[in-house]
């Protein structure tokens, strides 16, 4: 791929990480230590783009020709948003709430430079078979989905034996809509 400006992302996430890699950009990791509270009253398919780009505000006065590229992920059930779990019976209790259900992931992304910021966002539908109690504790045992909004990676586990549909981007469940990604990138 022929894209020369160089690119920061503001993430620490490993699947971010793989995806933007597989798209074949290449980048340096620089994470933003943010306070990642919303006001309350904000809508919940706002929050997002909201925290997209007020991470991305971080980097306004300390880049140069770089592009840096933020982006928040949330689970949301029934109006509610589930975060990342705190611990264990956190994480249990949201996969309680997923089984059976469908329920709404929307990844949010921004891209900053010096000159402009251009944030967008998608959401992808995603239905979850009934899960046992003995499944969802096996899975958190196991793979310690604390970093994970809603307890759950679809790239897991879990999303092997436990999604039975997906409308709209597998990318956008993992974190980065990377059809999106790119076109924007390549319009920057």
């Amino acid at each position: 791929m022929n894209f020369t400006r160089p690119l920061i992302l503001a993430s620490s996430s490993p699947r971010r990480q793989y995806l933007m890699r597989e798209a074949g950009f290449e980048f340096r990791v620089e994470a933003p230590d943010i306070d990642e509270s919303f006001p309350h009253e904000l809508p919940v398919n706002f929050v997002p783009k909201y925290l997209a780009e007020k991470k991305a505000n971080i980097f306004r006065s300390r880049i140069n020709n770089e592009i840096v590229i933020t982006a928040d992920t949330i689970v949301i059930l029934e109006s509610d948003i589930l975060n990342k779990p705190r611990n264990r019976e956190e994480a249990i209790s949201m996969l309680t709430r997923l089984s059976g259900q469908t329920h709404t992931v929307i990844t949010a992304v921004c891209l900053l430079d010096t000159k402009k910021i251009d944030c967008f966002d998608d959401n992808t539908k995603v239905t979850f078979k009934k899960l046992t109690r003995q499944e969802i504790e096996f899975y958190v045992d196991t793979f310690k989905p604390y970093d994970k909004a809603g307890a759950y990676g679809a790239q897991d586990w879990i999303g092997m034996v436990a999604i039975k549909k997906i409308n709209g981007s597998y990318f956008t469940v993992m974190g980065m809509p990377m059809h999106l990604v790119y076109a924007h990138l390549m319009s920057f």
